[in-house]
């Protein structure tokens, strides 16, 4: 089975549902397992094709812990027929797997730097692996700082676990919601306002910065950031969107000279500037 998964990238491989839980009203994680053989490694940033049977396959990334070889972890929204059946399956239900692909987070080369993750919304997800791989690494890292966004207190993903980040000593972690709720007592307003406060304190020349969100808050994010002085080459961006064939035949993802499929979902920001502004890309 593996010789053959090697060959045809388009075949989907069969997992079974370990586990399903609900993370928001709209969004739900899976905890897969093989039913033949052993989980493919990956990398943090990477990203599977899931297929539910019947309803057709979709690229979603992978949000789980990289150095647990025993399975998947993958957050969905609710936001389509595919990822509509895949938040709705129940334990023991099986569905097809495709991966991973894709280009990866670059935290394992940016030891000795100070990270910086800027998440906006479901953008938590993908950057999850990579926030896991420096905090298990976090002696190889001079400093760790998370910057998260979401629309309200009741929209912020993976909110026990933001808990336990933000007790540790060793890491920094600014909270903002565009809309606050009786009882919210953190901070009100865009990404950014989080992101200027935390650059405060910090030399912008050993600044790692890793961005997943919508495109505007990565825009001003990234503005934010080297207008601070943090290298544009040390800036990495998600470009996650229209992904279909996960191994650039279709066409649906080409993004310029690129696909981001193939060539991404993590781009050196320096790589793409010049294109993400432009409304036609």
């Amino acid at each position: 089975m593996e010789a053959l998964l090697a060959q045809d990238p388009m075949l989907p491989r069969r997992y079974r549902v370990k586990r399903v839980w609900k993370e928001l009203g709209d969004v739900a994680s899976l905890e897969l397992e093989p039913i033949d053989g052993e989980p493919v490694p990956f990398q943090p940033g990477q990203f599977n094709m899931l297929y539910a049977f019947g309803v057709g396959e979709v690229a979603i990334s992978i949000s789980g812990d990289p150095a647990d070889g025993s399975g998947l972890v993958h957050t969905i929204r609710n936001v389509g027929a595919v990822s509509a059946a895949l938040t709705k399956v129940s334990d023991g239900d099986v569905i097809g797997v495709r991966g991973p692909f894709g280009t990866a987070w670059p935290v394992a080369q940016e030891t000795g730097r100070n990270i910086v993750f800027v998440a906006g919304g479901l953008g938590l997800a993908p950057l999850r692996p990579a926030i896991y791989h420096v905090l298990q690494n976090r002696a190889h890292y001079s400093g760790l700082t998370l910057i998260y966004g979401a629309r309200s207190p009741d929209d912020l993903l993976y909110a026990e676990e933001i808990k336990s980040w933000k007790s540790r000593f060793d890491t920094e972690v600014e909270i903002t919601v565009d809309h606050a709720a009786p009882g919210w007592t953190g901070q009100v307003g865009v990404v950014t306002i989080g992101l200027d406060k935390a650059l405060a304190g910090i030399d912008k020349a050993e600044v790692s910065a890793f961005l997943c969100g919508p495109e505007i808050m990565m825009r001003f994010s990234v503005m934010s950031l080297t207008a601070a002085g943090v290298p544009e080459e040390r800036i990495w961006v998600s470009m996650e969107r229209n992904m279909k064939c996960a191994v650039g035949f279709c066409g649906h993802c080409q993004f310029g000279p690129d696909f981001i499929c193939r060539d991404g979902p993590v781009f050196r920001h320096d790589q793409v500037s010049r294109l993400i502004s432009k409304k036609e890309v």
